[in-house]
């Protein structure tokens, strides 16, 4: 979810407390805070060589033992404003940092009203080589093509680049 879909949701529901779940379904402690509106740029190098950027909006939440404490969808809305240019622009994906047993972090998947509550549903976090086509040259066909939020899509080598030709006996 964007930033800009998430403002939609928070401006639409403005007066009601948020809900964040997490992607087992359990809710985070309803008295939790957003700490952090932060803008994150990636710059890194795969296992391939290929130099890739990734930007998100990550929001930090964390609770603490002010047990009333309750975050309505309108608050939300008003730091993101406040966030001014830390922000780039509102087409970045959203992701929560959240404190379980370590610090982790997770997709927003989606955002609706239930029971007088805006619920913000969290999805799973996975890594992935970026660079199956040459980490993985020893299969028989080609690596998919991987595609991630945030990523240009990353198309493997074709297989006569290292992988096993077919009728080779590698495989």
């Amino acid at each position: 979810m964007t930033i800009k879909d998430l403002l939609i949701q928070l401006r639409t529901h403005a007066r009601q407390p948020i809900l964040i779940r997490l992607p087992d379904g359990s809710p985070i402690a309803p008295h939790y805070h957003i700490t952090e509106v932060a803008h994150v740029l990636k710059r890194f190098i795969d296992c391939g060589g290929t130099r890739r950027v990734q930007e998100t909006c990550l929001l930090q939440t964390w609770v603490h033992d002010d047990l009333d404490h309750r975050l309505l969808a309108g608050k939300l809305a008003d730091i993101f404003e406040r966030a001014g240019d830390v922000l780039p622009h509102h087409d970045l994906e959203v992701e929560v940092e959240h404190e379980l047993d370590a610090v982790s972090q997770f997709t927003l998947e989606s955002a609706s009203e239930d029971d007088g509550r805006l619920v913000l549903q969290l999805g799973e976090k996975h890594t992935d080589c970026l660079a199956r086509g040459i980490c993985l040259p020893n299969t028989c066909a080609p690596a998919p093509a991987v595609e991630i939020k945030g990523l240009p899509e990353f198309k493997p080598f074709p297989a006569s680049a290292g992988a096993c030709k077919p009728g080779s006996g590698c495989c």
